[in-house]
């Protein structure tokens, strides 16, 4: 039990006036305006330290493009979540040297393995507005059509004018739906390696039954090295290349945080749709949302049973796995929170406060009936929704089909000039292309590919005629109303038989193809990337078509709805787009329900409770040995006298943010942000000031772990934490 004093303190922060989560995922150049609230918070820095992507500690944090990390060493050390680095452990996880299961840990550097196929390491030098760029000349009259042609245009050369200087990756990114324009500039490291990663039992501890609530117990924590060329330039993996020397990396804060303190969050974050109408609120958590809980639901299941008598085919696609029911629980508490908020209503109501904000003369002078025509272009959206989410879901779950599309198109596309190829498919993307058919050689198994594809051809034979592929109905007998899973996973397994795409050697000759070698195959794979793929860029243009009249009437649209959230004296923030963001708060529990309270920290205890010796509660037997002797080391915490192991913040994060450095008021490394609690996974659409909450796995977990369980000498003397001496205190400095 914990001592009193911990319920006292808990208790006087829940009921402070600070009991709200920080709301704002903050572009870097916007933190100048919020100097105050950042003092007032503990924030003990200089603002210019938050704008300046080259001071301390900006510098430090990179991009693993879908997760955050930072470095924290001079040789090239970076830490990031256990689930990020999860399949590059997968990856190099065989029956005989499973990774997942026991952890790896690199004895010298000499024995660091490649990352995944495609890892990399992005380290943002420069953003810059490129508003003016990318939208000069473009009228009124412009087509849906032709204003994305044109867009597209301006970003490609605004690219190609940037990776001009070698080693870097840039991308143009739209803000506040098309009102504006950033180009960000990226260091691109190309060769990452993994250098430590406890096991699952640490760093998965708790699984899909602990992931989105609280409390938690997970050490989500591994680290990656960054590797160069020996004279310092990115380059691809070589036996012969060094670690790569950040001009800054974090200092870790073996003390931690305590409840009260100030905290920051620097990080990629994602995706979220706080802006939406309400029929597209309507659209998600009504239609949308639940048939795609319903659907990867099953694909779980489907994967989880073609794999479980096969321990090869079952390490290659834990991590699919893993992800997807990693969505379906974040679908799930979405749609649960919508309805607990009555976001449906709720949005109705502000949608209505704003038309009624815009019907003042002036302002419908000036802003139209934008509003009636963002609502006709979400009707005609809804329409093709569901098919553009299966697709994407076939291509996300299965190998063969979306592997022989992307070689048939690659060819197609090196038939033009580099500027003309369409975006994913220019010389800049070659790499990462060559990459992913590799990568396929520890993700596929070709007995459980069938069960996949025909789960989704059961979905696919529902769609209306306007959605369909012909060359899909004929191949897999999935003509409108036609659908018999055996018969579809029989036709699969036949064409699987046929193919030599599971060959990675083949994979990679074909890459290299031309169109008309391509289409004289006789591969069935081939052969049916032929012949749809007239019918794939017929759809292709249609949604480059809505796209660019999205484009333009939500760029509108939000010019009005941010001047009246100005107006309302509301925060003004991008939606999270994947680009560089800053989210600040402090470290506070919360009390969720009536007679629900949830402390700001959990211990070691804690995990000793949920021991059960099955997955997802299996403990190592040396760690159950280090908590029952109460080893806690330096790392102990006075008022809940354990060593801390998670702990809660009010800090505004979503996908994306998974590795972003949990920052201190100094801007040293405090934990790492891994998850949110399930009360607040509706605020990625509506913030939820109650409820949302960033959970973290604290540095003393890390640095408790590191050395006593799995003795990472090597690494905490690089970090400078390895002294414990210097590092224990008795209670609060």
């Amino acid at each position: 039990m914990y001592p009193r004093v911990v319920l006292t303190v808990l208790v006087g922060v829940l009921s402070s006036s600070a009991a709200h989560a920080n709301e704002g995922m903050w572009q870097p150049h916007q933190l100048e305006q919020h100097s105050q609230e950042l003092k007032k918070l503990g924030f003990e820095l200089e603002t210019s330290n938050l704008t300046d992507l080259a001071a301390y500690p900006m510098g430090a944090v990179v991009s693993l493009g879908g997760c955050t990390a930072s470095f924290v060493s001079p040789e090239g050390l970076a830490v990031t979540n256990h689930h990020c680095a999860r399949g590059s452990i997968q990856f190099n996880s065989t029956p005989e040297a499973n990774y997942l299961r026991d952890g790896f840990l690199a004895p010298t550097r000499g024995d660091e393995l490649p990352a995944a196929p495609g890892s990399r390491i992005y380290l943002t030098e420069a953003l810059s507005d490129v508003t003016e760029r990318v939208l000069k000349a473009i009228g009124p009259k412009t087509t849906g059509r032709e204003r994305f042609r044109i867009i597209e245009e301006r970003q490609k050369a605004i690219v190609a004018e940037c990776e001009a200087a070698p080693g870097y990756r840039c991308e143009v990114r739209s803000f506040h739906n098309g009102k504006s324009f950033y180009l960000e500039k990226k260091l691109e490291i190309r060769d990452v390696r993994l250098v430590y990663a406890p096991a699952d039992m640490v760093g998965r501890y708790g699984g899909d039954v602990d992931n989105w609530q609280w409390p938690r117990h997970t050490g989500d924590f591994s680290f990656y090295r960054a590797y160069v060329s020996p004279t310092g330039e990115p380059a691809d993996y070589d036996e012969k290349n060094v670690p790569y020397k950040p001009r800054l990396h974090l200092t870790i804060e073996p003390r931690g945080v305590y409840e009260g303190d100030f905290v920051m969050v620097a990080g990629y974050p994602g995706r979220t749709q706080r802006y939406r109408l309400q029929e597209e609120i309507s659209n998600a958590f009504e239609r949308l949302r639940p048939w795609s809980q319903k659907f990867i639901t099953e694909m779980i299941q489907v994967a989880e049973a073609a794999t479980e008598t096969d321990e090869d085919a079952r390490i290659k696609y834990m991590q699919l796995i893993a992800i997807l029911n990693n969505v379906e629980k974040n679908f799930r508490g979405s749609i649960e929170g919508a309805e607990r908020m009555g976001l449906v209503e709720l949005r109705g109501k502000e949608n209505e406060a704003f038309q009624a904000w815009l019907s003042a003369p002036e302002r419908r002078e000036k802003y139209g009936d934008v509003v009636a025509e963002l609502r006709e272009l979400v009707a005609r959206e809804a329409v093709s929704a569901k098919r553009d989410r299966l697709l994407r879901l076939v291509s996300y779950g299965t190998w063969m089909e979306p592997t022989a599309r992307s070689l048939y198109r690659w060819a197609k596309e090196r038939a033009k000039p580099d500027a003309e190829r369409e975006v994913g498919y220019q010389e800049r993307d070659m790499a990462k292309a060559m990459q992913r058919l590799k990568s396929m050689e520890r993700r596929y198994d070709a007995s459980v590919e069938p069960k996949l594809v025909a789960l989704a051809m059961r979905e696919y034979a529902a769609l209306p005629e306007e959605g369909r592929i012909p060359a899909w109905d004929r191949a897999l007998g999935v003509g409108k109303g036609e659908y018999n899973a055996a018969a579809v996973e029989k036709r699969v397994a036949s064409m699987i038989a046929r193919s030599r795409l599971g060959d990675v050697k083949t994979r990679l000759a074909l890459f290299k193809a031309s169109t008309k070698e391509l289409e004289a195959s006789k591969d069935p794979f081939m052969k049916l990337a032929v012949a749809a793929y007239d019918r794939m860029i017929e759809l292709e243009e249609a949604k480059k078509a809505q796209i660019g009249e999205s484009l333009e009437i939500r760029a509108r649209y939000m010019t009005a709805l941010l001047a009246f959230n100005e107006a309302q004296g509301r925060p003004i923030y991008a939606d999270a787009n994947g680009t560089l963001r800053i989210s600040f708060g402090v470290v506070m529990g919360s009390m969720p329900k009536d007679g629900l309270m949830y402390d700001a920290f959990t211990t070691l205890d804690g995990i000793e409770a949920k021991h059960t010796g099955k997955d997802p509660f299996d403990v190592p037997e040396e760690q159950l040995r280090l908590i029952a002797d109460r080893d806690h080391g330096p790392y102990y915490h006075p008022l809940y006298q354990d060593v801390p192991v998670n702990f809660l913040c009010t800090l505004d994060i979503t996908g994306g943010n998974s590795g972003s450095p949990v920052l201190n008021a100094q801007g040293n490394l405090v934990g790492l942000a891994f998850d949110g609690t399930y009360e607040g996974i509706i605020s990625d659409w509506a913030f939820d000031a109650e409820n949302a909450r960033t959970i973290a796995v604290d540095v003393r977990y890390m640095l408790w772990v590191m050395s006593k369980l799995d003795g990472a000498t090597q690494l905490l003397e690089e970090m400078g934490v390895a002294d414990f001496k210097r590092l224990a205190r008795r209670g609060r400095d």
